[in-house]
């Protein structure tokens, strides 16, 4: 009777139009008031609990790290490297989009970051080459999703912190099915291409694309810098997470100089001579591989007691220095010689060293700098209000004894793990349409854990499907947040964001079916470096 009182309260207030953290923490505090024969402290303690919340401190960062990706150029640039894999496919430009939006995904760890990063230059293109305006924006809405699934994610953050399993377990599970995903998506788009003759994207051969790959290179390396991290035991999740958030504002204000006060001035000006470029292009290679190189290796051998070795520098500076001189050799031309190249060079790296140094504090703290902190500072107030209010509702549930009391019905009525995971699907489903993800999960998965273990169903695979119905979620009516995006960069109405995205909504719910009864696809890889989640009950 008790738990109906709660949940009566909650659903009153979600359709009397409160906001669903309001609704959430006003229908604890009452209940455990005016109902419950638990203390009015444990809801200031539980509120408290959030902001020491370890696991829950990398969201606000993966969160600034999303927002200086997004504000920068790196969305331009890994479409650019999308359309040079896979654009001389029939409807390759759509299907750039969605590998575009599966690497800034593993960027940002946010869905609607990744639709409107993604889909505001995407949608142009598309829309310039002969695609219609509602199959482009069904094709972002769809792809957009991808942000929550591949690692990292800012919603397995929130379900590993729901229910204590490992971050680092969860951002592994999401690499295959990530990749599945975008993989089920392409696949579609390219049938209906070959049935609609789509046109196809010009092959403009392997140094094009290496070349693509160069540009958006230091963006998809802070996915390098994430999972290396994580798993070569150097940083935790949250840590990472801070990394993530540094990296981003550097590479975003002073090596891509997309904003801040080095904006539009090039590394390189007309006014440098030729073999000053060129030694300035092979010393780049050199310096770049020598950082890539230690860092991965750093992650492979190196550990916090002896920190990098001096055996590792001097080889990696040799090969550096072996690899600058081979491009040099490779790009010469006639004239050219090492020592007046090398000097041009010095002259170009002192300019701009120089520069950085002037611009470093200007940069950090100037104007868009502040913007975009403070757009990911309303974006974590918002999620952790959210959080924190549906953690509470989580504890009272949890005092009452609710889930202990559903798994005891459902395992009574005869649920096995087939049922129990049909059961669950169609609740998240259910409630997807109106919550935020992060609201619901820590809600439902506390709810839903205990039986999942009973059952003797994996935590993690359980992590993984309920983030796959949470995707599907951000492109249903009638709060699907992808929807309500979409509809802002394209100017279309909702109602024609929704019918343009229903068509592949169903390639995500045939997937969800794989995802649901094929657990390996999403255990397999971290069992296989993690080994598995363990459960002390």
């Amino acid at each position: 009777m008790e738990a109906l009182i709660l949940f009566t309260m909650v659903l009153g207030l979600l359709f009397a139009g409160v906001p669903v953290g309001i609704s959430l923490g006003l229908s604890s505090i009452l209940f455990v008031t005016f109902i419950s024969h638990d203390s009015l402290s444990s809801v200031a303690i539980s509120l408290f609990g959030v902001g020491n919340h370890y696991t829950l401190l990398a969201i606000p960062f993966f969160v600034l790290a999303s927002a200086f990706m997004s504000t920068g150029g790196v969305a331009k640039r890994l479409i650019d490297f999308a359309i040079a894999s896979v654009g001389h496919f029939r409807g390759g430009l759509a299907m750039a989009s969605v590998l575009a939006c599966m690497m800034f995904a593993a960027l940002s760890g946010s869905s609607p970051a990744t639709v409107v990063a993604i889909g505001s230059i995407a949608i142009v293109g598309m829309r310039q080459v002969g695609y219609s305006k509602e199959f482009a924006s069904g094709i972002i809405a769809n792809a957009g999703t991808l942000g929550i699934l591949i690692p990292p994610s800012i919603v397995m953050v929130v379900y590993a912190a729901a229910t204590d399993v490992s971050v680092g377990r969860m951002f592994l599970a999401g690499v295959i099915p990530g990749i599945i995903a975008g993989l089920m998506l392409m696949i579609a788009i390219y049938i209906v291409a070959r049935r609609k003759n789509l046109p196809a994207e010009e092959w403009k051969g392997l140094l094009h694309w290496l070349h693509a790959g160069k540009k958006a290179g230091w963006g998809l390396f802070l996915v390098v810098i994430i999972m290396g991290g994580i798993y070569g035991g150097v940083f935790t999740p949250t840590e990472a997470a801070i990394v993530a958030a540094i990296y981003a504002m550097i590479v975003a204000l002073f090596v891509y100089r997309d904003m801040g006060p080095l904006s539009g001035v090039p590394w390189v000006e007309d006014s440098d001579s030729e073999i000053a470029k060129l030694g300035f292009q092979a010393t780049t290679y050199a310096v770049s591989f020598f950082i890539v190189s230690a860092i991965l290796t750093f992650f492979a051998v190196g550990n916090s007691e002896l920190g990098f070795q001096s055996k590792h520098t001097i080889t990696l500076t040799i090969i550096s220095l072996v690899l600058g001189a081979a491009y040099f050799q490779w790009r010469k031309f006639s004239g050219a010689r090492l020592l007046p190249a090398l000097g041009g060079a010095t002259t170009i790296w002192l300019r701009n060293l120089g520069l950085l140094a002037r611009n470093f504090l200007p940069g950090i703290f100037g104007g868009q700098s502040r913007d975009v902190i403070l757009e990911g500072t309303k974006t974590t107030v918002m999620l952790m209000f959210i959080i924190a209010n549906a953690l509470l509702f989580a504890h009272t549930l949890s005092a009452e004894r609710i889930p202990q009391l559903i798994t005891e019905w459902m395992l009574g009525i005869g649920f096995n793990w087939f049922t129990f995971l049909i059961a669950v699907n169609i609740l998240l489903l259910i409630g997807g349409q109106f919550m935020e993800p992060s609201g619901l999960l820590v809600i439902v998965a506390p709810v839903v854990f205990p039986i999942a273990m009973e059952l003797g169903i994996d935590p993690i695979h359980l992590g993984i499907m309920m983030v796959v119905n949470m995707e599907i979620g951000m492109i249903t009516p009638p709060i699907g947040l992808n929807l309500f995006v979409t509809s802002g960069i394209t100017g279309m109405s909702l109602s024609q964001v929704v019918r343009a995205a229903l068509p592949f909504v169903g390639v995500l719910m045939i997937f969800l079916i794989l995802v649901t009864y094929v657990p390996i696809i999403s255990t397999w890889l971290p069992y296989l470096i993690m080994g598995p989640e363990l459960i002390v009950k």
